[in-house]
């Protein structure tokens, strides 16, 4: 599937893509078949960087000509801070592994039920542990949305761009500046939604709520003021902060209305004209892919809905934010999602339950799986804890197979990547009529203008 050189990559594409000069798309068809399957698995796995960069930059411009257009999810949200449309949440669905089969999966689903609220996303350790730059990630997405037909606005959004305690702790400036070279990098691959999350600063031994919330204000406020000048042209990037650590306490509305305070306090100090965040995360229960148990099974969690719906309120009505994000919900149960647009809620972050759902079928090749898994047994080792069962060690530490093993989960038999892929698919489409953004394509064409 490799190409062997840039003749044989350019002589591939005769009648289907025009590379020479302005890419232009010749034969959309042909482009959505076996085209751009070579095209994508070329993009992310070839050794050659020139190819490589070919295949990316082919992908790109192809989805452009297509009207597939990497977009800011910003005048939607501002136009639910301002009392316009509501009673949906946007889900943002990350990405770990399969990237491209899970995306048209996602696409998929999309397209039926047309859905123009979704974003896609993926977290500063995700990216580490999944070996996934954003260029790369924004290719694969962006040539899944070739290859199921889709047009219109692409939300593509950095997920948790965390600041590190223990590294902040030591060196301050240098955690800073590597969340911007970060941010950089990101917004150069067209991700023009960026959540900042420096709540892992919050420091609950200082006396006040604001003198808690301070550092997190001013990492916020610095890293808004620092992307901005980075935008393209007609582009305003979402911003999203943070004032709960997620599986950490639950979050007031005294904190919410401290860090808002604090952090527009230090924004104006750096620029007074420039744009704030555009929602907030909250924590009210959940952890991260949910707790395991001994056999594996992830406990229930109690969510407070309470506080959930009363801080998004406040976010909406006191500071014209789109309202409160939601973090580790993908483990939650079926019921529970409904709760979510009837409690005005902005965005849901869904992560591990996709993850599980590709380790966990029974269709999953048994001897892929067994290599897997004795490669984080090995490799992963240090990782575990006293009195955790092996259950519990691979559940936690199965999301870093994507990574060193990525090739392995890529070329996993196309018999099985289209069963799970109909699962997946099967399985956003509950989510968005859950979550409720179905029949969302209008109204994110009347908010997010591409012209």
């Amino acid at each position: 599937m490799r190409y062997q050189s840039m003749g044989e990559l350019k002589k591939s594409l005769e009648g289907v893509v025009d590379i020479n000069g302005k890419v232009g798309v010749v034969d959309q068809e042909k482009l959505r078949g076996q085209a751009i399957d070579r095209l994508v698995f070329n993009g992310v796995f070839h050794e050659n960087a020139e190819i490589k960069q070919a295949a990316r930059d082919i992908v790109r411009q192809s989805a452009k000509t297509l009207g597939i257009r990497p977009a800011s999810i910003l005048p939607l949200y501002e136009a639910r801070g301002r009392g316009d449309c509501g009673g949906f949440t946007v889900p943002a669905i990350n990405i770990r592994g399969l990237t491209y089969d899970m995306a048209r999966a996602v696409f998929r689903a999309a397209l039926r039920n047309r859905v123009g609220a979704a974003i896609f996303e993926i977290a500063r350790s995700e990216i580490g542990y999944t070996y996934q730059r954003p260029a790369e990630y924004a290719h694969a997405v962006m040539a899944a949305a070739i290859k199921e037909g889709f047009a219109g606005p692409l939300f593509i959004q950095g997920d948790h761009f965390q600041a590190s305690a223990k590294s902040f702790a030591k060196n301050r400036q240098g955690e800073v500046q590597a969340l911007k070279e970060l941010i950089k990098e990101a917004i150069e691959a067209e991700f023009f939604n960026i959540d900042i999350d420096s709540s892992t600063l919050v420091d609950l031994s200082k006396p006040t709520v604001r003198a808690q919330q301070q550092d997190n204000c001013e990492v916020a406020a610095e890293l808004t003021a620092f992307l901005r000048p980075l935008e393209p042209k007609g582009v305003s990037i979402s911003v999203g902060g943070e004032i709960g650590e997620v599986g950490k306490k639950n979050s007031t509305v005294e904190e919410l209305e401290a860090f808002m305070e604090g952090y527009r306090e230090e924004l104006d100090k750096r620029d007074k004209r420039s744009k704030g965040i555009s929602k907030i995360s909250v924590q009210t229960g959940t952890t991260h892919g949910g707790v395991p148990l001994p056999d594996g099974t992830i406990a229930r969690v109690k969510l407070d809905f309470d506080t959930l719906g009363r801080l998004s309120q406040v976010a909406r009505e006191k500071y014209g934010l789109a309202g409160a994000v939601q973090h580790g919900a993908s483990t939650l149960p079926e019921e529970a999602f409904d709760h979510f647009p009837r409690r005005e809620c902005a965005e849901i972050h869904l992560a591990t339950g996709f993850q599980n759902m590709l380790y966990d079928d029974p269709g999953f090749p048994g001897e892929a799986k067994k290599e897997i898994y004795e490669y984080l047994r090995k490799e992963c080792a240090a990782e575990k804890q006293e009195g955790e069962t092996d259950e519990q060690f691979i559940y936690k530490t199965r999301k870093k197979g994507f990574g060193a093993l990525k090739e392995k989960f890529w070329s996993l038999p196309e018999e099985f990547r289209r069963e799970i892929g109909g699962k997946l698919e099967e399985r956003f489409e509950f989510l968005f009529k859950k979550l409720n953004v179905v029949n969302t394509v209008s109204l994110v064409r009347e908010k997010v203008p591409l012209d």
